[in-house]
């Protein structure tokens, strides 16, 4: 079945393009101009989108408040969300990015790359299935990542994270113990290349940290190597070696 995309951009011209595009390559397309039209359109439980595309800045008001109203809902908080815009400040892709945007592209922008990030989007939040039941759930002391149904739980609590977020965490806590760079994070990830500036890795962890950790300023589980990336803690919460 084709994955079902809500572009939400006051940009007609580029809304017919980048919707004709990815209609060509096999997705199906719904568009909105305005920040209560895309509202509007995800307003029923069941509006079958698989990702959204959404613009920074919009006729009656800024995507970034769209992209924190989906975060705090239950039943859109996994929801796939690419930011697109003109303003490219590395600031301003932190700021979507620690509301809960899963990617952001500057404009303007290749729809070559536009239709790779979007794959890639798609593959992380759907995953792949665990070859077995002992493998789809790990438990590290409190923690518990269940692969399978794409859920962390604290204390037999249910962490709040996004799709991305739970990827990323899934990808350290698979390789316990083990030193990754930003490099090798993405490349498990299937994500594009980071450029110099980009601190989406950085904020990504601080989101994660704050949903499994007990205190996010001195993390116990996720700990930063410095010069050399992030490690998942082998023993938590006082394991037993």
């Amino acid at each position: 079945m084709s994955a079902r995309l809500l572009l939400i951009d006051d940009d007609t011209r580029l809304t017919g393009m980048v919707g004709d595009y990815l209609r060509q390559a096999g997705f199906l397309v719904e568009t909105a101009s305005t920040l209560k039209a895309g509202r509007d359109r995800l307003e029923p439980r069941d509006h079958g989108f698989d990702a959204v595309l959404l613009d920074l800045m919009l006729p009656d008001g800024d995507g970034l408040d769209l992209c924190r109203q989906l975060r705090a809902q239950a039943r859109t908080r996994a929801l796939p969300v690419l930011m697109l815009t003109a303003r490219g400040e590395p600031m301003d892709r932190v700021v979507g990015l620690e509301l809960g945007a899963d990617d952001y592209l500057p404009k303007p922008f290749e729809p070559r790359e536009l239709l790779a990030r979007v794959r890639a989007l798609l593959r992380r939040s759907s995953g792949a299935p665990a070859a077995d039941d002992d493998a789809e759930v790990k438990r590290f002391g409190r923690l518990e990542i269940d692969l399978g149904a794409r859920v962390a739980r604290l204390d037999s609590r249910e962490c709040e994270l996004t799709s991305y977020q739970f990827q990323m965490l899934a990808v350290l806590a698979q390789q316990p113990g083990r030193v990754l760079s930003r490099d090798q994070i993405m490349d498990a990830l299937k994500g594009h290349a980071l450029e110099a500036f980009d601190r989406s890795i950085d904020v990504h962890i601080s989101r994660i940290r704050a949903a499994i950790e007990d205190d996010p300023k001195n993390p116990r589980r996720i700990l930063t190597i410095r010069g050399a990336g992030y490690v998942f803690a082998k023993k938590q919460d006082g394991e037993p070696d």
